[in-house]
């Protein structure tokens, strides 16, 4: 996979040592260990939505999500695959998945390590395959949903991070990536996320001066990080 390096969807940078590459579809590549990690899946958005308040969404998000997941593990053939939190909307979410995307799942984990790291929307066990932890150690990298003050060589999600950048046109706002010394924070991956602007609190605090982001699409680019 090292000729991914020059492919213009995918961002390249270092954290605590490890080569890293951000793919324009949300998802992280970390070709030294054939490790691929996505955040905030929220499987089930639109049957929570239905069964809490009435709301409807169209009720195609999973296998949205799903087919992007489809598209970025063929491209990378990763050996393990670690979903870093809030994979399920909760975890009746999980129960109610349909069986068609069941069976689908279980293709996309067949002859893989596939971690679920417990988030605040699902912080219990699943019974669709894999393991379920709170977080993952691997070299220098930690892998947990919630981003701690004061850790370091961490990678993160939960706060769905959104960079809205000026344009001559006026201005576009994207999913990204946020990257300072210490850790990365992933942007959601699942449909009908929704986001955060890199200006809110808890992220403006949380990323040091200096901090990058890295918008998602086609074209990933770096820019430095929003606060405004």
């Amino acid at each position: 996979m090292n000729t991914m390096t020059a492919d213009p969807s995918i961002h390249a940078f270092t954290l605590a040592g490890a080569q890293l590459m951000a793919m324009g579809s949300g998802a992280l590549w970390w070709p030294d260990q054939a490790l691929l990690c996505v955040s905030d899946l929220h499987f089930g958005k639109s049957e929570r939505m239905a069964r809490r308040s009435g709301a409807t969404l169209p009720p195609y998000e999973t296998r949205d999500t799903l087919a992007r997941l489809a598209d970025d593990l063929e491209r990378t053939s990763p050996r393990h695959v670690i979903c870093l939190g809030d994979s399920f909307d909760d975890l009746a979410a999980a129960e109610a998945l349909p069986e068609a995307e069941r069976l689908w799942l279980s293709t996309l984990q067949a002859g893989r390590d596939w971690t679920w790291i417990e988030g605040n929307h699902d912080a219990g066990p699943i019974d669709l395959g894999g393991t379920h932890r709170a977080q993952v150690v691997l070299g220098p990298l930690t892998f947990r949903h919630i981003a701690e003050a004061g850790a370091s060589g961490e990678i993160s999600g939960h706060y769905h991070p959104k960079a809205r950048v000026r344009t001559r046109g006026g201005s576009i706002r994207r999913p990204a990536f946020l990257v300072d010394r210490q850790r990365l924070i992933l942007p959601a991956y699942g449909t009908y996320t929704g986001g955060l602007d890199t200006g809110s609190e808890p992220l403006s605090g949380l990323m040091q001066p200096g901090a990058i982001a890295i918008l998602t699409g086609p074209r990933p680019a770096a820019v430095p990080m929003p606060r405004g």
